[in-house]
Protein backbone atom coordinates (compact mmCIF):
# COMPACT_ATOMS: atom_id res chain seq x y z
CA UNK A 1 0.00 0.00 0.00
CA UNK A 2 2.28 3.12 1.48
CA UNK A 3 4.88 1.78 3.79
CA UNK A 4 7.14 4.87 2.70
CA UNK A 5 5.07 8.37 3.31
CA UNK A 6 7.72 10.45 2.44
CA UNK A 7 11.61 9.87 1.54
CA UNK A 8 14.66 11.31 0.25
CA UNK A 9 16.90 8.90 -1.00
CA UNK A 10 17.80 6.05 1.41
CA UNK A 11 15.90 7.96 3.96
CA UNK A 12 12.15 7.72 4.30
CA UNK A 13 9.20 8.51 7.41
CA UNK A 14 7.57 4.94 7.78
CA UNK A 15 3.29 5.18 7.32
CA UNK A 16 3.66 2.57 10.12
CA UNK A 17 5.67 4.99 12.44
CA UNK A 18 4.08 7.95 12.41
CA UNK A 19 0.30 6.13 13.13
CA UNK A 20 1.82 4.19 15.51
CA UNK A 21 2.98 8.08 17.17
CA UNK A 22 -0.43 9.59 16.48
CA UNK A 23 -2.18 6.69 17.83
CA UNK A 24 -0.10 6.53 21.16
CA UNK A 25 -0.39 10.10 21.58
CA UNK A 26 -4.23 10.69 21.24
CA UNK A 27 -4.38 7.81 23.64
CA UNK A 28 -2.04 9.40 26.05
CA UNK A 29 -3.99 13.21 26.17
CA UNK A 30 -7.06 10.87 26.65
CA UNK A 31 -5.63 8.94 29.87
CA UNK A 32 -4.17 12.77 30.90
CA UNK A 33 -7.77 13.89 30.62
CA UNK A 34 -9.38 10.60 32.42
CA UNK A 35 -7.21 10.74 34.95
CA UNK A 36 -7.74 14.73 35.85
CA UNK A 37 -11.80 13.82 35.89
CA UNK A 38 -10.52 10.75 38.38
CA UNK A 39 -9.32 13.30 40.44
CA UNK A 40 -5.80 11.80 39.93
CA UNK A 41 -2.57 13.70 38.85
CA UNK A 42 -2.92 14.08 34.68
CA UNK A 43 1.31 14.67 34.64
CA UNK A 44 2.28 11.20 36.61
CA UNK A 45 -0.23 9.40 34.38
CA UNK A 46 1.24 10.81 31.11
CA UNK A 47 4.88 10.06 32.23
CA UNK A 48 4.04 6.77 33.19
CA UNK A 49 2.37 6.01 30.09
CA UNK A 50 5.17 7.34 27.94
CA UNK A 51 7.42 5.55 30.38
CA UNK A 52 5.26 1.97 29.11
CA UNK A 53 5.73 3.32 25.65
CA UNK A 54 9.05 2.93 25.53
CA UNK A 55 9.62 -0.23 27.55
CA UNK A 56 6.64 -1.90 24.95
CA UNK A 57 9.19 -0.76 21.78
CA UNK A 58 11.64 -2.80 23.59
CA UNK A 59 9.36 -5.68 24.29
CA UNK A 60 8.23 -5.88 20.82
CA UNK A 61 10.93 -6.16 19.37
CA UNK A 62 12.43 -8.73 21.96
CA UNK A 63 10.34 -11.04 21.27
CA UNK A 64 9.75 -10.78 17.72
CA UNK A 65 13.30 -11.60 17.78
CA UNK A 66 12.58 -14.77 19.85
CA UNK A 67 9.79 -15.79 17.97
CA UNK A 68 12.27 -15.17 14.12
CA UNK A 69 16.00 -14.86 14.97
CA UNK A 70 16.60 -14.63 11.15
CA UNK A 71 16.39 -10.99 11.95
CA UNK A 72 20.14 -11.33 13.77
CA UNK A 73 21.10 -13.59 10.85
CA UNK A 74 22.53 -9.73 8.81
CA UNK A 75 22.67 -6.64 8.78
CA UNK A 76 19.65 -6.12 6.67
CA UNK A 77 17.63 -8.24 9.21
CA UNK A 78 19.08 -6.07 12.05
CA UNK A 79 17.83 -3.19 10.44
CA UNK A 80 14.52 -3.84 9.60
CA UNK A 81 14.01 -5.15 13.28
CA UNK A 82 14.94 -1.36 14.06
CA UNK A 83 12.48 0.12 11.72
CA UNK A 84 9.72 -2.73 12.84
CA UNK A 85 6.68 -2.44 15.22
CA UNK A 86 7.36 -5.86 16.36
CA UNK A 87 4.88 -8.56 18.67
CA UNK A 88 2.48 -6.76 20.07
CA UNK A 89 2.34 -8.97 23.17
CA UNK A 90 5.86 -8.16 23.83
CA UNK A 91 5.07 -4.85 24.32
CA UNK A 92 2.40 -5.33 26.44
CA UNK A 93 4.43 -7.75 28.53
CA UNK A 94 7.38 -5.05 29.16
CA UNK A 95 4.78 -2.45 28.89
CA UNK A 96 3.27 -4.31 32.27
CA UNK A 97 6.87 -4.76 34.22
CA UNK A 98 7.62 -1.08 33.76
CA UNK A 99 4.15 0.13 34.97
CA UNK A 100 4.18 -2.05 37.98
CA UNK A 101 7.62 0.07 38.86
CA UNK A 102 6.20 3.18 38.28
CA UNK A 103 3.56 2.44 39.79
CA UNK A 104 4.82 1.29 43.34
CA UNK A 105 7.64 4.22 42.73
CA UNK A 106 4.10 6.80 42.81
CA UNK A 107 1.97 5.00 44.83
CA UNK A 108 -0.32 4.97 42.07
CA UNK A 109 -4.04 3.28 42.92
CA UNK A 110 -3.56 0.01 40.48
CA UNK A 111 -6.71 -0.78 39.15
CA UNK A 112 -7.86 2.83 39.18
CA UNK A 113 -4.73 3.62 37.00
CA UNK A 114 -5.22 0.56 34.68
CA UNK A 115 -9.10 1.66 33.67
CA UNK A 116 -7.98 4.62 32.36
CA UNK A 117 -5.58 2.89 30.18
CA UNK A 118 -7.68 0.17 29.43
CA UNK A 119 -9.51 3.39 27.65
CA UNK A 120 -6.47 4.19 25.58
CA UNK A 121 -4.79 1.03 24.56
CA UNK A 122 -7.53 0.19 21.51
CA UNK A 123 -7.41 3.54 20.41
CA UNK A 124 -3.52 3.56 19.70
CA UNK A 125 -3.31 -0.42 18.76
CA UNK A 126 -6.69 0.47 15.82
CA UNK A 127 -3.97 3.17 14.73
CA UNK A 128 -1.31 0.92 14.84
CA UNK A 129 -3.34 -1.79 12.51
CA UNK A 130 -4.06 0.76 9.94
CA UNK A 131 0.06 1.59 9.97
CA UNK A 132 0.33 -2.37 9.33
CA UNK A 133 -1.99 -2.42 6.72
CA UNK A 134 -0.03 0.63 5.33
CA UNK A 135 3.12 -0.70 5.68
CA UNK A 136 1.61 -4.42 4.69
CA UNK A 137 2.54 -6.60 7.43
CA UNK A 138 0.59 -9.49 9.48
CA UNK A 139 -1.28 -9.97 5.83
CA UNK A 140 -3.48 -12.80 5.99
CA UNK A 141 -4.14 -15.89 3.88
CA UNK A 142 -4.77 -16.07 0.42
CA UNK A 143 -8.58 -15.88 -0.20
CA UNK A 144 -10.97 -14.91 -3.14
CA UNK A 145 -13.04 -13.05 -0.89
CA UNK A 146 -14.68 -10.16 -3.07
CA UNK A 147 -13.08 -7.85 -0.42
CA UNK A 148 -9.92 -9.53 -0.52
CA UNK A 149 -6.82 -6.70 -0.58
CA UNK A 150 -3.80 -7.10 -3.22
CA UNK A 151 -0.39 -5.66 -2.49
CA UNK A 152 1.38 -3.90 -5.37
CA UNK A 153 3.83 -2.16 -3.81
CA UNK A 154 7.87 -3.41 -4.24
CA UNK A 155 9.01 -1.19 -1.23
CA UNK A 156 6.37 -3.20 0.87
CA UNK A 157 7.44 -6.82 -0.22
CA UNK A 158 11.27 -5.54 0.35
CA UNK A 159 10.41 -4.02 4.22
CA UNK A 160 7.78 -6.45 5.08
CA UNK A 161 7.51 -9.85 2.84
CA UNK A 162 4.14 -9.52 1.48
CA UNK A 163 3.11 -11.17 -1.10
CA UNK A 164 2.91 -9.03 -3.93
CA UNK A 165 -0.26 -9.35 -6.59
CA UNK A 166 -1.93 -12.20 -4.67
CA UNK A 167 -5.53 -11.38 -2.63
CA UNK A 168 -5.62 -11.58 0.58
CA UNK A 169 -7.36 -11.58 3.61
CA UNK A 170 -7.51 -8.16 5.06
CA UNK A 171 -6.65 -9.21 8.52
CA UNK A 172 -5.03 -5.80 9.61
CA UNK A 173 -8.30 -4.09 8.87
CA UNK A 174 -10.19 -6.63 10.23
CA UNK A 175 -8.24 -5.79 13.87
CA UNK A 176 -8.51 -2.06 13.35
CA UNK A 177 -12.20 -2.22 12.86
CA UNK A 178 -12.83 -4.41 15.53
CA UNK A 179 -10.35 -2.52 17.88
CA UNK A 180 -12.13 0.78 16.79
CA UNK A 181 -15.99 -0.67 17.89
CA UNK A 182 -13.56 -2.23 21.43
CA UNK A 183 -12.65 1.28 22.24
CA UNK A 184 -15.82 2.86 21.49
CA UNK A 185 -17.28 -0.15 23.98
CA UNK A 186 -14.71 0.33 26.93
CA UNK A 187 -15.26 4.68 26.48
CA UNK A 188 -18.86 4.32 26.73
CA UNK A 189 -18.47 1.58 29.32
CA UNK A 190 -15.72 3.63 31.38
CA UNK A 191 -18.08 6.12 33.42
CA UNK A 192 -20.43 3.43 34.10
CA UNK A 193 -17.84 0.64 35.40
CA UNK A 194 -19.11 -1.08 38.48
CA UNK A 195 -15.71 -1.54 40.33
CA UNK A 196 -12.04 -0.55 39.29
CA UNK A 197 -10.29 -2.90 36.85
CA UNK A 198 -13.66 -3.75 34.98
CA UNK A 199 -12.34 -1.70 31.99
CA UNK A 200 -8.71 -3.28 31.73
CA UNK A 201 -9.90 -6.14 32.07
CA UNK A 202 -12.62 -5.72 29.52
CA UNK A 203 -10.73 -4.88 26.92
CA UNK A 204 -7.75 -7.75 27.76
CA UNK A 205 -10.73 -10.46 27.87
CA UNK A 206 -12.04 -9.32 24.29
CA UNK A 207 -9.32 -8.65 22.96
CA UNK A 208 -7.11 -12.09 23.60
CA UNK A 209 -10.28 -13.79 22.41
CA UNK A 210 -10.54 -12.11 19.07
CA UNK A 211 -6.68 -12.44 18.56
CA UNK A 212 -6.85 -16.00 19.20
CA UNK A 213 -9.36 -16.46 16.05
CA UNK A 214 -7.88 -13.78 14.12
CA UNK A 215 -4.42 -15.57 13.85
CA UNK A 216 -6.11 -18.47 12.06
CA UNK A 217 -6.65 -15.64 9.04
CA UNK A 218 -3.36 -14.88 9.41
CA UNK A 219 -0.61 -15.62 6.41
CA UNK A 220 2.48 -14.58 7.53
CA UNK A 221 5.38 -15.95 9.06
CA UNK A 222 5.08 -16.60 12.91
CA UNK A 223 6.47 -18.82 15.57
CA UNK A 224 4.42 -21.76 17.00
CA UNK A 225 4.37 -22.74 21.08
CA UNK A 226 4.50 -26.49 20.81
CA UNK A 227 3.66 -27.11 17.07
CA UNK A 228 -0.05 -26.31 17.68
CA UNK A 229 -0.62 -22.69 18.07
CA UNK A 230 1.04 -19.77 17.43
CA UNK A 231 3.17 -17.85 19.73
CA UNK A 232 0.39 -15.28 19.61
CA UNK A 233 -2.45 -17.33 20.37
CA UNK A 234 -0.80 -18.94 23.47
CA UNK A 235 -0.42 -15.64 24.72
CA UNK A 236 -3.62 -15.09 23.96
CA UNK A 237 -5.38 -17.87 25.74
CA UNK A 238 -3.40 -17.34 28.95
CA UNK A 239 -4.06 -13.73 29.04
CA UNK A 240 -7.73 -14.51 28.47
CA UNK A 241 -7.91 -17.08 31.23
CA UNK A 242 -6.14 -14.90 33.87
CA UNK A 243 -8.13 -11.67 32.88
CA UNK A 244 -11.35 -13.78 33.45
CA UNK A 245 -10.29 -14.70 36.42
CA UNK A 246 -9.25 -11.68 37.93
CA UNK A 247 -12.88 -9.96 36.55
CA UNK A 248 -14.27 -12.82 38.12
CA UNK A 249 -12.56 -12.10 41.65
CA UNK A 250 -13.30 -8.59 41.49
CA UNK A 251 -16.40 -8.77 40.09
CA UNK A 252 -18.11 -11.13 43.08
CA UNK A 253 -15.61 -8.82 45.80
CA UNK A 254 -18.12 -5.57 44.60
CA UNK A 255 -20.82 -7.78 45.17
CA UNK A 256 -19.86 -8.90 48.58
CA UNK A 257 -19.60 -4.67 49.38
CA UNK A 258 -22.30 -3.62 47.20
CA UNK A 259 -25.32 -7.01 48.05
Amino acid sequence: MLPKLFHVGAFFIPTYGLMVTLGVFLALLLGKRLAVKAGMNGDQIFDLGVSIVIAGLIGAKALLIVTDRTFLDSWAGAWYLLRSGGVFYGGILFGVAAAWYYLRKYKLPFWKTADIFGVGIPLAHAFGRLGCFAAGCCWGKECSLPWAVIFTNPDAHQITGVPLNVPLQPTQLYEALFLAALFGFVYWRYPKKRFDGQILLTYVILYAAFRFCIEFLRGDPRGTFLGILSTSQAIAAGLFALAAIAYAVRNKAFHRLHP
